[in-house]
């Protein structure tokens, strides 16, 4: 049995290995931490809230009794209702027109008619100025999706002018959460299509990215696939349990999520699992039931009594425990 590190031992490293050196500089990495007691599973997802906040990241979180993790679109809005998305498209918005134009001081003085008066341009002519520098800068971006990129035009152009556009905009905002009943509200925004599985991944490494050039940092997700190793209870309780199939599809997810760091930008995402997770007998619901991920994550050379604090599957405890030399747990 691998020896355990603390939690705070280990959320010392993620500050300082990945969150203010290679995630920062656009690097991704897929991290399970198995914690040794429930309530451990609580504190670590607190610290990397508070760590995330420490470090300029945005922080957002998914567990599975109330969110359907292995459905990568839910999990998608589930991150959408997290974020302040006007807020974000007023810091890139200014990020654009600072050195080529003046600006108003505050949030509450940017609008059309003030950057106008300050540049001493016609709205008209400001408006075309600030669409040309949103089509130079976000438009060609390609890291991102289209579908993502041109929502987020709408967002940007929504925090200076008119009402009609505001409503456009929050029919994307809708769109992104998963909640917008009737998608012919985007055709001025030329978007077409829903967020489903077939493109909600990208728009996880489309946002991870958008928040890189809005904010200087990046995304930490957590993920409670605790649920996941939890059997179906006789009386309902109003939140969600999973069959054996979706249990497989969950980890699929997380596969995939592994395969792709490549292709992501500035995420760095946490999956908490319980001790049940690593039980090699459990081929129903233990990682064992699923040898794509597995291999991946699994630790077949360690040590019993270092833990390895990079190694992409973290057991944690509030007590160390290493293992003797009889294999025995301490």
């Amino acid at each position: 049995m691998p020896a355990y590190l603390k939690p705070q031992d280990w959320l010392s490293v993620v500050r300082k290995e990945y969150l203010q050196d290679f995630i920062r500089e656009g690097g991704a990495s897929v991290k399970f931490v198995v914690p040794a007691e429930e309530f451990e599973a609580e504190e670590i997802k607190r610290g990397l809230e508070k760590l995330a906040g420490e470090t300029g990241f945005h922080f957002a979180s998914a567990d599975a009794a109330t969110t359907k993790i292995h459905l990568i679109e839910q999990l998608f809005y589930e991150i959408a209702r997290q974020l302040d998305w006007d807020g974000l498209a007023y810091k890139f918005l200014r990020r654009s027109l600072e050195g080529h134009y003046k600006l108003p001081d505050t949030r509450e003085q940017f609008n059309l008619k003030n950057l106008a008066a300050l540049n001493e341009y016609e709205e008209p002519e400001m408006r075309i100025a600030v669409n040309r520098s949103l089509r130079q800068g976000l438009f060609h971006d390609y890291a991102m999706t289209q579908e993502f990129r041109r929502a987020m035009i709408q967002l940007c152009q929504a925090q200076i002018v008119s009402t009609e556009v505001s409503d456009i905009c929050n029919a994307v905002k809708t769109w992104l959460r998963g909640e917008l009943r009737q998608l012919s509200a985007l055709k001025p925004a030329l978007i077409f299509q829903k967020i489903g599985r077939h493109n909600a991944r990208h728009l996880i490494f489309s946002l991870s990215h958008w928040l890189r050039i809005t904010s200087g940092s990046g995304l930490v997700l957590v993920l409670d696939i605790s649920r996941y190793l939890q059997e179906r209870p006789k009386e309902p309780d109003g939140t969600y349990y999973y069959s054996t199939p979706a249990v497989l599809d969950c980890y699929e997810v997380l596969r995939q999520f592994i395969d792709s760091t490549d292709e992501s930008e500035s995420l760095f995402v946490v999956v908490l699992a319980p001790v049940r997770f690593l039980d090699e007998g459990d081929k129903r619901r233990g990682v064992c039931a699923y040898d794509a991920l597995k291999l991946r994550i699994w630790d077949e050379v360690h040590d019993r009594k270092f833990a390895n604090p990079l190694s992409p599957l973290i057991r944690v405890s509030a007590c160390l425990r290493t293992t003797n030399d009889k294999g025995v747990t301490q």
